[in-house]
C-alpha cells in the first residue's frame, strides 16, 4: 500500500478545477472531489479525480484542500452537520485556497485546532490559465511545520508559493495583492474611457502605456485584450467577486485603523457596474459604467 496519503479538494469551479487536476497529477496521490456542479467532477474523471462527498473526503483525506467563493462558504463546509470536522476520521488538515476575510480564518483556525485539526489558508492569486498551467501565485498563513507538511501539494498547483506569516497573513496578502490589481484597473478604465472620448485609439494607447512607466501586470492582462475591445466575458475573475474582495480590503483597512479612499472609490465603481447587470461579467466591465457616466451632461 501506498505511503502517500489520500487528499481531498472540495470546489472544483472556474479555479479548483485546474488546481485539482495538477493536484491529482503531479502529488501521486489519490484525490477525491467534491462540488455541487456534477459536470465539474465528471470533467475531472480522465484526470483519476475521484468523485467524492464532503462526509467521505472527511472520513477518508488526510489533508483537504478547499477552493470556495467566500468565508461563509468555508465555514459552513468545516462546520456544518454535514461538513468536515463532524465526519472526521483521518482528517488532519484543511487548507483554504480561497480568499476569506482574516479574522473570521483566525477564528475558524481556533476552532478547527480545538478539534484537533490544522487550518491553513493558501489563497491563489493569477488566472484562471495559471490555475490550469499549475503556475498560481499561493500566499500561505502557517506555522512553520504546517507550511513544510503542505508545501509540497502546493508546488503542485503554483508555481510561486510564499509562507507569509502565521494563520491569516497568507489571506492579508492576497487581500492586498487584489487591491492594488483592482484599483489599478480602475485607473486604467479610466485612462481607456478618456482616450476614446479624446479620439485617441484604445489600441494605441494600451501600446503606449506598455512602453512607458505605467506598463504593468494589470495592463497586460486587462489592456490590449479586453478594454480596449470592450469585451468582458462571463466566467472569468466577475464584478460580483471582485467586490467581494475589496469590501474584505475595506475590512482589514478598518482593522487596522487605517483610511483606504481609493479603495472605497473602486469599491463603489464596482457596484455601480453590478447595478447595471454586470455582475458576472469579467470585472474590467466598469469600463462601460465609466464611459457611459462621462458621457452624461
Amino acid at each position: 500500500m501506498s505511503s502517500k496519503p489520500i487528499l481531498g479538494f472540495i470546489g472544483v469551479g472556474v479555479m479548483g478545477m485546474g488546481m485539482c487536476r495538477n493536484l491529482a497529477q503531479k502529488s501521486g496521490c489519490t484525490v477525491l472531489a467534491a462540488d455541487l456542479n456534477a459536470d465539474n467532477l465528471r470533467a475531472l474523471a480522465g484526470d483519476g479525480v475521484i468523485a467524492s462527498s464532503v462526509q467521505q473526503i472527511a472520513e477518508t483525506a488526510r489533508i483537504v484542500f478547499l477552493s470556495l467563493p467566500a468565508i461563509q462558504h468555508v465555514e459552513a463546509v468545516c462546520n456544518g452537520p454535514d461538513g468536515l470536522v463532524a465526519n472526521a476520521r483521518a482528517l488532519q488538515t484543511i487548507v483554504d485556497m480561497s480568499t476569506s476575510d482574516v479574522e473570521r480564518t483566525r477564528q475558524l483556525a481556533a476552532s478547527l485546532g480545538a478539534a484537533g485539526i490544522d487550518l491553513v489558508d493558501a489563497p491563489v492569486a493569477r488566472s484562471r490559465a495559471a490555475a490550469n498551467n499549475g503556475t498560481l501565485l499561493i500566499t500561505v498563513g502557517a506555522s512553520e511545520s504546517q507550511f513544510a507538511a503542505v508545501k509540497p501539494y502546493l508546488d503542485c498547483m503554483g508555481s510561486d508559493v510564499l509562507h507569509c506569516g502565521p494563520t491569516g497573513a497568507g489571506q492579508v496578502v492576497k487581500i492586498l495583492n487584489n487591491m492594488v490589481l483592482l484599483n489599478t484597473v480602475h485607473t486604467l478604465a479610466e485612462a481607456f474611457a478618456m482616450a476614446d472620448k479624446s479620439g485617441v485609439s484604445k489600441d494605441l494607447l494600451a501600446h503606449a502605456l506598455g512602453l512607458g512607466s505605467a506598463a504593468s501586470f494589470a495592463l497586460n492582462l486587462t489592456g490590449a485584450n479586453y478594454l480596449a475591445k470592450d469585451v468582458f466575458p462571463e466566467k472569468m475573475f466577475s464584478t460580483a467577486y471582485a467586490l467581494k474582495d475589496l469590501k474584505l480590503a475595506l475590512e482589514l483597512s478598518s482593522t487596522v485603523q487605517l483610511d483606504n479612499a481609493i479603495t472605497a472609490l473602486t469599491a463603489q465603481q464596482l457596484q455601480k457596474s453590478i447595478d447595471a447587470g454586470f455582475a458576472d461579467h469579467y470585472y474590467p466591465v466598469m469600463y462601460r459604467v465609466i464611459a457611459d457616466t462621462k458621457a452624461a451632461p
